[in-house]
């Protein structure tokens, strides 16, 4: 399905008012924002590796009220029990049968708040409601609803009692991205209270509206060379002298879905390779496993797709035409 220019039209000026929104309470980090929407719009979940006291929960919150959903906060401790998320079966004196208590899975936006402080059978509990949007409790499978975006945060500073998260379920994160501190305007805004971050925001659009988004983000169409640029990127992340596990097929149809929603989100209804470029860095890096020495010698993730991205030559204009 090839999406119309009054689609596309609709999906910016949208988009936009949902970033504008959100901007209000989340100051000076509208990138971040944008990132986020494009993640959700993708049908994706999003990982921020974060400094305490950014604003992680705040743009969770913002978020679900633009869209008119509902948000839950998970924090993650060492005695978390997947039931905690998932939610538990109790069996009713009173009626004699079991009755399932949904746990905080069930929303539209969900803040897994320090994701690694909680053991790996815990962190494994999201797993399948962030690949197929279902939890299964004692043998019955319930959906979690639509849309349900995961924003999972950890802290990169401190990792006394935390679990590193397994490179298979990073995988699952569509992108990683850091909100930061917000520069020396934007806290000047938050100290007088000219800026109110606990603000209730309106919604702008329905969760329904926002799956309509998503059907049209899946149209944007793209060039077969566009795909071959995707591809090679992949394989050229597999291919690096510093990698020791480059990036999965996951994670490049991560980046093509991403690449759409992006294009249509800034008015166009065909993806470029500066859409690539721009989004290779926050779909990709977290999905590279680095060799040892590399790690020892500085190299980081980011820096490996960079130069990447310098190596692997894009489709001309005049090719796309």
């Amino acid at each position: 399905m090839t999406i119309t220019p009054e689609q596309s039209d609709w999906f910016a000026a949208t988009f936009t008012m949902m970033v504008d929104n959100v901007e209000q309470v989340v100051l000076g980090k509208r990138h971040v924002i944008e990132l986020a929407f494009t993640t959700m719009v993708s049908e994706g979940h999003l990982l921020l590796e974060d400094y305490p006291g950014t604003g992680k929960t705040s743009l969770a919150r913002a978020m679900s009220q633009t869209v008119q959903g509902i948000s839950t906060r998970i924090q993650f401790t060492p005695d978390l029990l997947p039931g905690d998320v998932t939610g538990i079966t109790v069996y009713d004196q009173k009626t004699g049968e079991f009755e399932f208590h949904s746990g905080p899975i069930f929303a539209n936006v969900v803040l897994a708040d320090e994701i690694n402080r909680a053991s790996p059978k815990t962190q494994s509990a999201l797993l399948e409601a962030m690949e197929e949007g279902n939890v299964t409790v004692d043998g019955v499978t319930r959906s979690t609803g639509v849309p349900f975006l995961v924003i999972a945060t950890q802290n990169p500073i401190e990792q006394a009692g935390t679990y590193r998260l397994p490179e298979a379920q990073l995988d699952r994160f569509m992108m990683k991205a850091s909100l930061g501190y917000p520069d020396l305007a934007a806290t000047i805004r938050i100290l007088e209270g000219t800026a109110d971050v606990r603000h209730e925001l309106a919604p702008v659009i329905t969760p329904q509206a926002l799956v309509s988004m998503s059907d049209i983000a899946r149209g944007v169409f793209v060039n077969p060379l566009v795909y071959d640029y995707i591809g090679r990127l992949v394989e050229a992340t597999r291919r690096a002298r510093q990698v020791r596990m480059g990036v999965s097929v996951r994670g490049a149809r991560a980046l093509t879905k991403t690449a759409k929603t992006w294009a249509v989100a800034h008015g166009r209804t065909f993806v470029t390779p500066d859409d690539v470029k721009a989004l290779a860095d926050q779909v990709l890096a977290h999905r590279m496993v680095l060799d040892p020495e590399a790690e020892f010698d500085g190299v980081t993730a980011s820096a490996v797709i960079g130069q990447i991205l310098l190596d692997v030559v894009p489709p001309s204009r005049s090719d796309l035409a």
